[in-house]
Order: C-alpha cells, then structure tokens, then sequence
C-alpha cells in the first residue's frame, strides 16, 4: 500500500523555490520533484498533510457504518419485507461483499486521473445509491443497490493507504497508517452504537435517509479538502508538469521518469486482476495475512448479530441502544489499540535505525505475538461469561480485550505485508483484502445459524479454537519471516533497490 516514488537529482544546483526540475539525457528530459519542492506532497506542511488525512478520516469510518449501520435496524428490515432473520442479514452481506471487488477494479483508476476524483466521484456515486436504496420497497432491489453501494464506497477506502503514502515517507506513515486502521477496524463497532441509538423507535427507511445525511455532510468536507489543499498522487503532478514544460519549451521529448508513466489500461487492469490471485495461491505471508484478517473482519460483523442475540430480547432483554451501548467495549479496545500503538511504532523505528534505515518487516510483529494469546483467550472469557445470570461487564470487558488484539493483529498483517513486498504491496494487500471482505459477507450469514444451532456459549467457543489454530502466525512471521521473504520472488525482487519505486 506503500507507493513511495523516486526523485531524480538534478546535476547541478536547484534553488528550493524551482517548480521544475528537468534532467536531460540525450533522448528527453525527465520531470521530477527537487530535493525541497513545494509541490511535493511531502514537502508539505505537517498542518497541510493532517488536515488531508483528518477529512478522510469520516469517510473511512462511514464505509464501515454503511455496513455495520443496517444491523440495528435489521429486525424492521425483516418484518417489512416479510424475510427471516437469516434472510435480512443479507443487507449486511452483499454489503460488505460490494467491498471485496471495487478495490481491483476501480482503484487503478487513480494512476490516470488522480486521487482526487476517484474519492470524490466514487462517493458521489456511493451517495446517491444510498439515496436509492431509501426509496425501495422490494428486496432484490435493495440486495442490489447495497452490493453497488459496497462496490464503489470501497475504492475511497483502497485510496486511502495511497495518500498517506502520497504525504509521508516511508518510514514515517505509521502514526497516520495507525489512525487510518483505527477508522477500518472501528467503523464497524461504532456504526453499531451510532445508528442504535438513531434506530431507536424509527423505520429501517429513515435509518438509511439519516445515515445518507451523515454521509454527505463528511462528503461535503471531502471535498472542500481535497479541492483547498489539492491533489496528492505524484505521478499525476508530475505529468501535468511535464505537460506544462512541453508547452513552454515546444519539446515533446519532456516527460516523466519511467515508472512513473501511466502503464497500458488493459496491462494495468490485468495485473490489478490477476496479481491478487497469484499472490493468494502462491505466497504465504499474503496467506496467513488473509487467513487472518478473513477470521477477524469476518467476527466484527458476525458479532453485529450475534450482540443481538446475546445481549437482546432473548438473553439479557436489552432494547436496541442497550445492545449498542454493550458493544462499546469493543469500541475502547479499538481506541486502546491505536495507544499502544504509539510504543509498537517506537519499537519499529529502534529497529530501523539500528538496521541503518533499512525495513525490518519482523520488527511489525512485536505486539501482535500478546495479541495473538490475548485474542482466543478474550473469546474464551466471553463464552463462559456472555450469559444473563453474570453481570454484563464481564463479557463486555472481554469483549474490549477483543477489541485491542482485533486492531493490533489488523495493524500487523498490513505493515508487515508492505513492509514485506514493498514494489508489489498493492496486489498482495488487495489479495488479503478480498478474503476480508467475502469473510465478511460470509460470517454474518453462516455465524448466526451456528449460535441459533449450537448455542452462544458453544458458538463462542468454536470462535475461540479458531483464533487459537491462527494464533501461531505472529511467531512464525517474527522467527522465520525473513526466510519467507527470501524464498519470495516478489518479496526478494527489489529488497536492496531503492524502495521509492512502487507499485500503484
């Protein structure tokens, strides 16, 4: 997700102030950024480059409240359209299996028209099908509107990693990559208490109309952002430059470097197809990220509807906002994640620096080996707990242990892929990033018929063997990863070039 971008020298001597620098060869001459460009967005003030990430911030939140947000009024849902339980959970499904396919398709879209309009017309359009999606009245209808709402929501959410790359250099991404998972993994749980309390005495119909409003005000300063500070992705700054030295100096020879130029639209959608797969079926790192990140993202919204069971009519006799104030457990573990964080970031700059700024893809894992024990055993503690007869702290408190170790094996599975394949980062995440979501889709579904069959306590505890089955991957990573990395073409292909030159 990392696409750092190489910046030619100039050969001699270029004042700080200079909006061009060309190199010349005896072919052309090269654009790129000068060493204190100002158009660079790395050169950008810290203010500048946060007040980017803050405006996108909401938007990342509410992709998830677009899933997340129809839990709460899944039982209206069920009793308008006349469908089971099972039936209405698909609301939340296609939702979420929307997510798994815009990335591949839509997110290269970028290298030719910018970040800009991607974030800002994929919205658009993620709006006005959420519009639509208020006026149905019939569920085939609603499926497909919600399947076409994921679908384009989720290309703002794929950008994203790749403005933040845009803004900081590689090793410094990490406080704004840490605030980014915070919205991914929180969005899901925070989008359960929210709309709980909006779905309180209201239709399933005005919990979409509501959340539409919500959704177009974060719109609104998206794009007053991205407008007032301006468009992000380097390749496309630099042709643009490029194009304005052709002008100047009447030469079609000025153009920019290499692996910046914008590739072939049939070769660049292959490999945004195709790569994902082969990393899938050939690389085990992109394996055991997948595996995991499939099980974890696959749980946070299974436990939309499991809360319900647990904590609902059926169990506790909480009423919709009860049930949403129970998962804000989930919720502090989340924000608990994102402070720990700071000392996991420490830990990996230590590293670098004594690497002599090398990546130290292993120095990634150091929290995520306690969270790998804290993640089965919070499951366990919750099993045993998540009954009417013990006092509901208890399962909510397990329930934040959760939390924590959900946002610190999420963070490590991303930085430590990045990390890993640097150049090829993109297609193994997009990999790892189809299995979450069809995990996603699949859970809610698959995971309500298991506690209604088996009962929360056994559910939980099947939950629980599965997170300890995976709970080895942190160790494996952290011991043998640099021999996995070594064994990977992708992974060894550029290991010891200059990491600048990244995938899209």
């Amino acid at each position: 997700m990392s696409h750092d971008l190489h910046e030619h020298e100039p050969e001699e001597e270029t004042a700080e102030h200079e909006r061009l620098l060309v190199d010349t060869t005896d072919s052309e001459a090269v654009v790129a950024f000068a060493p204190h460009d100002k158009d660079d967005p790395r050169n950008w003030s810290p203010t500048r480059k946060w007040l980017m990430v803050a405006a996108i911030i909401p938007i990342d939140l509410s992709v998830s409240w677009g899933a997340s947000g129809f839990s709460p009024a899944a039982s209206d849902f069920a009793r308008d359209m006349h469908v089971s339980p099972v039936v209405a959970t698909l609301g939340l499904s296609m939702y979420v299996l929307g997510l798994a396919f815009g990335p591949m398709s839509l997110a290269p879209l970028s290298e030719y028209f910018g970040r800009r309009p991607v974030y800002v017309v994929s919205y658009a359009i993620f709006l006005l099908l959420l519009l639509g999606t208020t006026f149905v009245e019939n569920l085939g209808a609603f499926l497909v509107l919600r399947v076409l709402s994921g679908y384009f929501s989720s290309v703002t959410i794929s950008n994203f990693g790749g403005t933040i790359a845009d803004l900081f250099h590689h090793h410094n991404t990490g406080p704004a990559m840490s605030w980014f998972l915070w919205a991914a993994t929180g969005g899901s749980p925070t989008g359960f208490v929210l709309f709980s309390v909006i779905a309180q005495g209201r239709s399933w119909h005005s919990v979409f109309r509501i959340m539409f409003l919500i959704c177009l005000s974060f719109w609104i300063i998206l794009v007053a952002a991205l407008y007032a500070l301006g468009e992000t992705r380097h390749s496309v700054l630099l042709a643009r430059r490029a194009q304005a030295a052709r002008k100047t100096s009447g030469s079609e020879s000025v153009d920019v470097p290499d692996e910046l130029k914008q590739r072939d639209p049939m070769l660049l959608f292959g490999t945004a197809l195709i790569r994902p797969f082969r990393f899938l079926i050939t690389e085990a790192i992109v394996q055991f990220g997948a595996l995991y990140n499939g099980y974890l993202y696959g749980l946070s919204f299974l436990f939309n509807g499991v809360f319900h069971l647990i904590f609902g009519p059926d169990g506790y006799g909480y009423d919709t906002v009860e049930i949403g104030i129970a998962f804000l457990g989930i919720v502090l573990g989340v924000t608990a994640g994102l402070v720990t964080n700071i000392y996991q970031e420490r830990y990996y700059q230590r590293r670098v620096v004594l690497a002599g700024q090398h990546d130290v893809p292993e120095a990634r894992v150091y929290l995520a080996i306690p969270a790998a024990i804290v993640l089965p055993t919070s499951l366990l503690v919750f099993s045993f707990t998540a009954n009417p007869s013990i006092h509901p702290l208890v399962s909510i408190t397990a329930s934040a242990f959760w939390g924590w170790s959900f946002y610190t094996l999420i963070l490590m599975t991303l930085t430590y892929t990045e990390d890993a394949y640097k150049t090829y980062s993109a297609s193994a995440l997009a990999g790892i990033g189809l299995v979450r979501n069809i995990a996603g889709a699949g859970f809610p579904l698959f995971g309500r018929l298991l506690f209604v069959k088996v009962g929360n306590k056994n559910a939980c505890l099947i939950l629980a063997a599965m997170s300890l089955f995976m709970a080895p991957i942190p160790f494996i990573l952290s011991k043998h990863g640099e021999s996995l990395r070594r064994r990977s073409p992708w992974a060894a292909a550029h290991e010891d070039e200059d990491e600048d030159a990244e995938e899209s």
